[in-house]
């Protein structure tokens, strides 16, 4: 009896000293993970307990020489993918690899990015952080500065061939069997942790496509309207087109840098809708989406139409690019076409369209079914975007744009008198 009660004795001490060690471990854990007043902070779980930790303090924690080994050989679950850590002690850097990872990217729409392998270091020296990121061929180096407030991240992409870049994603793009891709990309970026602030210019040189086949698409018929258009690019429904949807049509090469760029960030900014919010596709990557590669929004889609936009550029050219865009462009409704859209909305053939009706269809094209449907159940048009476009109208002298403007803003004004008709 003596001996259940001496032993009950010092397990009862043993397990009252283990948790009193667990107590002073978690506090210890606690006061230094703990985050300052106005530090980034995240919330934490260390095993059944949840606690808020300090970004900055985690980060310096993971790359310190003391700790860091014991990161070796370990696998973390993401939510991209296994990440792979490994300590490298004679450069004190942290490697991780993902493999296969998918990696979340707004500004090229709600769906991850999927590639077979990212790898990731990151050295630390005192409050700056750098590394390298890298996948395939391409090779990009990043710099970090930690501060109380969070991380101000630089990636420098240097000039790396296209087809490199493209190769990245090989499995999601049958196109790459056959496509013979020239050029070459280059890019800086910033970006700001926790706020999300996102900066990046592209740079890209030579950029040039073959293979694709896109030439035999020079006498592509619509396939939901039966009459050819017989615009030509000084019609006013091809130059209230061209001030509506891509403003530098005569200048780019099938992409708009500038555009491009703009959507990005915009769309990087949005992403807790999951969802890109602004466009940066230029009349010949519409045409291509319309002929080819369809609407579904994901990265491979926009990168494959992409590749065909180029390609159309030489074995088309803009003028048939504009007249089949013209032919196959959606108005609402299932109307398609510009003729179909000009006889349905003011019963007369696209030729016949003065510059404010060209206007209002043209201002319907950058969201065709709810305009359409707008229209349908309240007889009325989008009076500011047809303004905007009005004014995109070069080939109108400066003062004829503010008057037409000006007058679509008034009751009476004949582009709704076409509207009220067609509407009885």
């Amino acid at each position: 009896m003596t001996a259940r009660r001496t032993f009950a004795r010092v397990m009862a001490v043993l397990l009252a000293l283990s948790a009193a060690l667990v107590v002073a471990l978690y506090l210890v854990v606690k006061t230094l993970l703990a985050p300052l007043p106005g530090e980034w902070a995240t919330s934490i779980r260390l095993g059944p307990v949840r606690l808020q930790a300090s970004v900055p303090a985690l980060l310096r924690l993971a790359t310190a020489p003391w700790l860091a080994p014991l990161l070796d050989g370990r696998t973390v679950a993401a939510y991209n993918g296994p990440v792979h850590l490994a300590w490298q002690a004679d450069s004190q850097t942290l490697a991780a690899r993902c493999a296969p990872c998918a990696v979340q990217a707004p500004a090229l729409g709600g769906e991850p990015v999927e590639v077979d392998e990212l790898r990731l270091t990151i050295q630390r020296h005192g409050e700056q952080l750098n590394g390298e990121i890298s996948s395939g061929q391409v090779k990009a180096v990043w710099h970090g500065d930690l501060t109380k407030g969070g991380l101000r991240l630089r990636l420098q992409l240097p000039m790396t061939p296209m087809a490199d870049a493209y190769a990245l994603f090989g499995a999601s793009i049958p196109e790459l069997a056959q496509a013979r891709i020239e050029g070459r990309l280059a890019l800086t970026a910033t970006l700001a942790l926790p706020g999300g602030e996102f900066s990046m210019t592209p740079q890209i040189e030579a950029f040039q496509v073959s293979g694709l086949g896109t030439e035999a698409l020079v006498n592509a018929r619509s396939a939901c309207s039966d009459t050819a258009s017989r615009l030509t690019p000084e019609s006013w429904l091809a130059r209230a087109v061209i001030a509506a949807e891509d403003q530098r049509f005569y200048e780019h090469g099938g992409y708009d840098l500038a555009e491009l760029s703009a959507a990005l960030v915009q769309n990087q900014d949005s992403r807790p809708e999951g969802r890109a919010g602004r466009g940066a596709s230029t009349l010949t990557q519409q045409l291509a989406k319309l002929l080819v590669t369809g609407d579904e929004r994901s990265p491979a889609r926009k990168l494959r139409e992409l590749l065909y936009a180029v390609e159309m550029e030489q074995t088309l050219g803009k003028n048939r690019i504009l007249r089949l865009y013209l032919a196959h462009a959606p108005w609402g409704n299932g109307i398609c076409g510009a003729e179909a859209a000009s006889k349905r909305y003011f019963g007369r053939p696209a030729t016949a369209l003065n510059p404010s009706q060209a206007a209002w269809l043209a201002a319907m094209l950058h969201n065709p079914a709810l305009e359409a449907e707008h229209w349908a159940s309240t007889g009325q048009i989008n009076v500011a975007r047809t303004q905007w476009v009005l004014m995109g109208m070069r080939a109108l002298p400066r003062q004829q744009r503010q008057r037409l403007a000006r007058q679509l803003g008034e009751p009476g004004h004949e582009v709704w008198k076409a509207q009220v008709t067609k509407q009885r």
